[in-house]
């Protein structure tokens, strides 16, 4: 565990914290962000639906602040994560719990006295129809269709204009997708797909996968919460190396003992496919990923601009993707998902 602030490579210095509050606490990004500042000696605080004592997380609903509010007063960084974290959810959902759970955030953070509000948001804001290097001023995606992103930048709008009426300082952030010990979302269950033969691919699988390990993720954090220039902005966090999701996920099917890289559908076919899939799994209320939305998300056409995190920040990633997915397949074995035959 690094157990010192991130420096940028022009010489930025960020602000250590004296006190850090984190929601989605219990989730993947959220405790790796806790480990990372108490590591620095900060006192470290956070909520999740799941309490968790012994990490300073306290049980709490993002839509119903009451029961979590106090636990946070004192801390003058406030880190919200808490969002719907699904592809596969309808609007009512993501519009109270990612819309409206931000705002919530907002109100919390300003009555217990913080400095700065650091809104997780996701390159899902930009669609997945956007041109190769993006960067954060191409236009949120709007519509009916590709809801986590359209949620994603509506919980923007509500940051930014919290900062635009002076209430708390704000920055936002825009994770690529963030892979790395600890990953459900992009380790362990692309695993059981694969192990089951379910891991399917649009197109051959030719679309791009943005990966940031989190370790990099991590350091983009700390500086763009901890710097002046960090105020009041948008930074996409990635690590810069695009690769199709057919590399990407062959490793997945490396490790549930295939042969060759995950199986194919033209587009048209997966949509229909996942469509279908997707109708059952809301009848019998099944919780599945297997939905059109995580189609289009995998026929992506490029990768994003960093240039201006590295401009304001110095923000530089540093864990290549061979070296990334070493360590995640180290800590599959680790943790009993892979058998290590060493």
């Amino acid at each position: 565990m690094t157990t010192t602030m991130p420096v940028g490579y022009h010489g930025q210095q960020p602000e250590v914290p004296k006190s850090v509050f984190v929601t989605g606490a219990g989730g993947f990004i959220g405790r790796a962000i806790m480990a990372r500042y108490k590591a620095l000696g900060c006192e470290v605080r956070g909520m999740d639906l799941q309490p968790d004592e012994r990490a300073g997380i306290v049980a709490g609903d993002i839509t119903d602040p009451a029961g979590w509010a106090e636990h946070a007063k004192g801390c003058d960084l406030f880190i919200h994560t808490a969002a719907v974290v699904s592809l596969a959810a309808q609007w009512p959902a993501y519009r109270k719990i990612t819309v409206e759970g931000t705002r919530n955030a907002i109100k919390v953070a300003v009555a217990a006295g913080a400095t700065r509000f650091v809104h997780f948001s996701s390159i899902a804001a930009l669609g997945y129809d956007y041109p190769d290097g993006a960067d954060e001023t191409w236009p949120v995606v709007i519509g009916n269709e590709y809801l986590y992103g359209v949620a994603k930048g509506a919980s923007e709008h509500v940051a930014l204009a919290a900062h635009a009426a002076g209430d708390i300082d704000v920055t936002v952030i825009r994770p690529g997708d963030v892979y790395g010990p600890g990953s459900r979302a992009w380790l362990i269950e692309p695993l059981k797909m694969a192990r089951a033969g379910q891991l399917i691919l649009p197109d051959n699988g030719q679309g791009m996968f943005t990966p940031v390990f989190i370790d990099d993720l991590l350091d983009g954090i700390m500086l763009a919460a901890g710097l002046e220039d960090g105020k009041g902005q948008i930074f996409i966090l990635w690590g810069g190396e695009a690769v199709s999701c057919k590399e990407f996920f062959s490793h997945h099917w490396r490790w549930a003992g295939r042969q060759g890289s995950p199986r194919s559908l033209p587009l048209k076919a997966a949509l229909a496919l996942t469509k279908g899939i997707w109708k059952v799994n809301q009848m019998l209320k099944r919780n599945d990923e297997v939905t059109p939305d995580a189609m289009l998300m995998f026929t992506r056409k490029g990768g994003f601009s960093i240039d201006k995190a590295k401009r304001l920040l110095g923000y530089q990633p540093k864990v290549n993707l061979a070296e990334g997915m070493r360590q995640s397949e180290a800590w599959l074995k680790a943790c009993g998902e892979l058998e290590d035959k060493t």
